[in-house]
């Protein structure tokens, strides 16, 4: 989780729960160190220390100890200081997760811009992720699609016919004669 999401009652749950977390913290946690852990600085790891937290309500809604690492991203240039409940990772795994968990973000972010998925028809974990599976299939046959049939159409076009002649009987390719090739600029313009 990103420093937006910190809620120290939600993250003693967790805890509580026997899950584990790694959340970026903020800058004016306040917090008293209990115990140093060596590090390898040449990883980019700073420290790894045993925290308490002793805030105005954070010592209540999170009295157990904490796991506080200070991590420089040198590729992004960026400090990290993440707080964690696992205390039996190394504390460059805890690091690589943080870092790991963007590549999450952008294939959320991929699936928002790429698959019509507008609602989903179940919440259980089975239904989400057939209807997400399904998704990426439809999308993964229709760019084979369009490099078997060498279409010009960008996929979102190719998508958009497909959507609109979906239960008309014609031949395929004549779905894409009627529509000409458009950049996806002047279809963002068009929208």
């Amino acid at each position: 989780m990103d420093r937006g999401h910190i809620d120290f009652k939600r993250l003693h749950s967790l805890t509580q729960l026997g899950a584990f977390f790694v959340v970026r913290t903020r800058d004016n946690m306040v917090y008293r160190r209990r115990y140093s852990h060596p590090v390898d600085q040449s990883t980019g790891l700073r420290s790894d220390q045993t925290i308490v937290l002793t805030g105005k309500h954070t010592d209540r809604y999170y009295p157990d100890p904490a796991r506080l690492i200070h991590f420089v991203d040198v590729e992004k240039k960026l400090r990290l200081s993440l707080l964690t409940n696992q205390f039996l990772a190394p504390a460059l795994t805890i690091a690589h997760l943080y870092k790991a968990r963007w590549q999450v973000e952008l294939f959320f972010k991929w699936m928002k811009q790429h698959l019509r998925i507008e609602k989903f028809y179940g919440y259980s974990s089975n239904a989400v992720k057939t209807q997400i599976w399904i998704a990426v299939s439809t999308y993964v046959l229709v760019a084979i699609l369009k490099k078997h049939l060498k279409l010009p159409h960008s996929l979102y076009t190719i998508l958009q016919i497909l959507s609109l002649t979906l239960f008309e009987k014609m031949p395929i390719l004549q779905a894409f004669q009627a529509a000409e090739p458009q950049s996806d600029v002047t279809h963002l313009l068009n929208s």
